[in-house]
């Protein structure tokens, strides 16, 4: 499970690298992925709506089986 989250998150990175932030995954823990978001992403007050209008969805739309994409 690990590895298909990564190669989702690797999907979404670019995106997030253009405006100077990133994702790193956490951990996967019963169908809950846990990211951290570093750089400008770890600071910005639409990191909540990037994680779930963007992280989460994609994630979702890709791994069904995921519930939900959290930020530790």
């Amino acid at each position: 499970m690990l590895d298909r989250v990564q190669k989702v998150l690797d999907k979404v990175r670019p995106s997030l690298q253009a405006d100077g932030g990133d994702v790193e995954l956490v951990a996967v823990e019963e169908n809950i992925v846990k990211v951290r978001l570093t750089g400008a992403c770890g600071g910005c007050p639409f990191s909540q709506m990037t994680l779930k209008n963007g992280i989460e969805k994609i994630v979702k739309e890709e791994i069904p089986e995921i519930i939900e994409v959290v930020a530790v």
